[in-house]
């Protein structure tokens, strides 16, 4: 991670209303890069926390897939309201998919979709496979969502298969991806989210001891990403990672409220994002430390 780059950063992009040129403009801001310093690079020069978290939540995609092309990308998974595998309905028969998605991401901005689908052979138990399509093909459709009030500049949609030809990815479907994604979206998502908040302190002369303790808190995200994300380690120390981001709440709540407003809504409007996933990670957090023996 070129650390200087960061601390010398003083631009930001302006707020593109379409995510996918959005996203090709900070590509070609930033020219060849890791998906780290993609999270956090990208996070600091984006212009709202949903920018920011969209960002790391393609670096984690890139870590997922490393082939992915340099497009804005999406990962297909949940039906209503569920990863399970036993729950999914959408389906792989050779390399044709038939199914839906109810949640995508920024799917109807995304160039290439990764779809988590049913494989296994009648009668035998729920497997799946991840394959990749493309948003423009013969029998994809991806709706626009209606806007939520958390992150509205971030859109959503439901993704539609009929009889669509995909590539497959090497691999079982959950214990590949699906299932490593959730810990790679937690370690980019924070380290994109604390690169928005130091970039803005900086710009608004926060205390420098709160500004030294986020870049800490990303010096800390660094090692978190070169763990594998099935690493029992590695899940007790995002679990410190958040930890010392739900401590600086208050400090960041403070300091967003003595500068100009419009951080301080985005923030208040937009925070909640970091809650969402809190409950797996709280299990996967007590798993690690009871077989690691851990206190």
């Amino acid at each position: 991670m070129p650390w200087q780059t960061l601390l010398n950063r003083r631009d930001r992009l302006p707020a593109n209303p379409d995510l996918a040129e959005g996203f090709a403009t900070l590509l070609q801001q930033l020219g060849t890069v890791t998906p780290f310093e993609l999270a956090v690079l990208g996070g600091r020069l984006m212009a709202t926390p949903g920018l920011a978290f969209l960002v790391g939540y393609q670096a984690a995609l890139r870590m997922l897939w490393p082939s992915a092309p340099l497009s804005l990308g999406a990962l297909c998974a949940t039906e209503r309201r569920s990863l399970r595998p036993a729950d999914m309905q959408t389906r792989l028969s050779g390399l044709r998919l038939n199914g839906r998605k109810d949640f995508v991401t920024a799917g109807d901005a995304a160039d290439w979709l990764l779809v988590a689908a049913r494989s296994e052979a009648p009668g035998t138990d729920p497997r799946l496979s991840l394959t990749v399509i493309y948003r423009d093909e013969p029998g994809v459709r991806v709706e626009k969502l209606a806007p939520i009030p958390l992150m509205p500049d971030i859109s959503h949609g439901q993704l539609f298969l009929d009889n669509a030809l995909c590539e497959l990815l090497a691999g079982d479907g959950w214990d590949a991806y699906v299932k490593p994604f959730r810990t790679l979206e937690d370690i980019y998502v924070l380290s994109a989210m604390t690169a928005w908040l130091y970039g803005v302190g900086q710009e608004c002369a926060w205390p420098q001891s709160l500004q030294l303790r986020l870049l800490g808190l990303l010096a800390g995200c660094a090692e978190s990403s070169r763990q594998p994300p099935t690493s029992l380690a590695g899940h007790v120390v995002l679990g410190g990672l958040f930890a010392q981001f739900d401590g600086l709440k208050a400090e960041v709540n403070e300091a967003l409220a003595g500068g100009p407003a419009e951080w301080a809504a985005m923030w208040q409007r937009d925070q909640a994002v970091m809650d969402l996933a809190a409950g797996a990670r709280g299990k996967r957090l007590a798993k690690a430390l009871a077989e690691s023996a851990l206190p």
